[in-house]
């Protein structure tokens, strides 16, 4: 008995593409669609991907699992819902069209004007939506796709939005404007994978904002949050995370908080001098052990803990022990009581100690100065104990009027005139570097 011989070489990229051939030349995914139409249903809204650039290795991983999924329930019998779908909004895709356009700032948004700029959104995401569909189908997924090449000649009809083109969907055609037929994306009437930036996103997203603010659940006030000073707008934890993160090295401070009405400061340590402008408070744990120590001639408060990373060479002498509680609302002078802005706010006459659960020792001095206007978890506190907010920066990461000689200076350029200032004042203990 004689065999065919088969060549061990085997071409899995050309195996795979005459799968998919095969696929599309006999509508397979189609038909089961058709098939299996009006069975138990099974539906599954794919969280978007940020169509802002092409695909990597990451996605392609977890959107294996998603088809497996679907196939399995297309196997089990039901009729089965597996949208796609693209994030189209947020700084993933505006900060690749500022790098396209060779902006720097928000200011070159305003000067090249906004509409213009959010066209160019768009466009790039009808672009990169068209390469991720690419990938997606050469990668063997099974849903209801956008024909990558109507949606890149919608991009082009982008050119002037209000003109009248056509769009062949995967249930026809659809006429309208550019911009009319970019809203409808994903609707009913087009198919294909969903838009985030469709109009019935969107207006859903106000409908029930408006519902919320009709039964009086949404109201105007204050919060802190990360911010980008270059983007000038606000940035989420999923941002930071996965694409803004970033271990640096930067100066930290250690410095003096001098007591009113007893001897000694509490000793403070900070990796974000700017915020020293809006200081209101100092918190301490109540069931740590604190020391009163004598170092080369001064006073200083500080937890028992942090006693080897502050004094390394040693060369302190501890003059009593107390607990945490025992501070409890002790009074003190900030860095920065002498500029308009805290004394208009009351930050002078709020200075004293309070206790917070989270402080520890496993860095710093086991005191920990709190800034409201600073820091999220420092608001949240300051909320809890009626403190004054400081807010030292405005949307460009510049300080504030009222702020004295740093008024008009950026953030990013604070930190050494920081340093010598408190030098000047005598309140300075050590600089140092900290990786974080």
């Amino acid at each position: 008995m004689t065999f065919e011989q088969i060549d061990g070489k085997v071409d899995i990229p050309s195996l795979e593409r005459e799968v998919t051939e095969f696929w599309n030349a006999n509508r397979v995914y189609e038909k089961r669609v058709e098939m299996q139409a009006g069975r138990q249903p099974w539906t599954f809204i794919d969280g978007p991907i940020t169509a802002n650039n092409p695909m990597g290795v990451h996605h392609a991983w977890g959107r294996t699992y998603k088809d497996l999924w679907a196939r399995y329930w297309f196997m089990r019998g039901r009729q089965v819902r597996n949208q796609n779908g693209f994030d189209c909004q947020g700084l993933w895709i505006e900060v690749e069209v500022e790098k396209e356009l060779g902006f720097k700032s928000k200011r070159d948004i305003e000067s090249y004007g906004v509409a213009e700029f959010v066209k160019k959104c768009k466009q790039r995401v009808l672009e990169f939506s068209a390469v991720q569909t690419e990938q997606s189908i050469r990668l063997g997924m099974w849903t209801d796709w956008n024909n990558p090449e109507e949606l890149r000649k919608l991009k082009a009809a982008m050119e002037d939005p209000l003109a009248e083109t056509a769009y062949v969907g995967t249930h026809g055609p659809v006429t309208g404007t550019a911009e009319e037929l970019v809203g409808k994306l994903g609707s009913r009437e087009m198919g294909g994978s969903y838009f985030t930036f469709s109009d019935e996103n969107n207006y859903m997203i106000w409908t029930v904002l408006k519902r919320l603010h009709e039964r009086g659940l949404i109201y105007k006030g204050h919060d802190a949050m990360p911010w980008c000073p270059r983007c000038s707008t606000g940035i989420s934890q999923h941002e930071i995370v996965t694409e803004g993160y970033r271990e640096l090295t930067h100066a930290s401070v250690y410095l003096r908080f001098p007591l009113r009405g007893r001897e000694g400061s509490l000793l403070i340590w900070t990796t974000t001098p700017w915020t020293l402008t809006s200081n209101v408070a100092v918190a301490i744990h109540p069931e740590l052990d604190y020391v009163k120590v004598r170092y080369e001639g001064d006073v200083y408060y500080l937890s028992k803990g942090t006693l080897p990373t502050v004094f390394p060479e040693g060369g302190y002498e501890v003059l009593e022990e107390l607990k945490g509680a025992e501070m409890l609302g002790w009074s003190y002078d900030g860095p920065y009581d002498e500029f308009e802005m805290p004394k208009s706010l009351g930050a002078p006459e709020a200075h004293r100690v309070i206790t917070w659960e989270e402080v520890g020792e496993t860095e710093g001095t086991g005191m920990v100065h709190i800034a409201p206007g600073a820091g999220k978890e420092d608001f949240e506190l300051g909320v809890q104990c009626g403190l004054p907010v400081v807010g030292p920066l405005d949307e460009y990461g510049v300080f504030k009027e009222g702020l004295g000689w740093l008024s008009k200076t950026h953030v990013y350029d604070s930190p050494q005139p920081i340093f010598d200032d408190l030098e000047k004042k005598d309140i300075l203990f050590r600089v140092q570097d900290y990786t974080h």
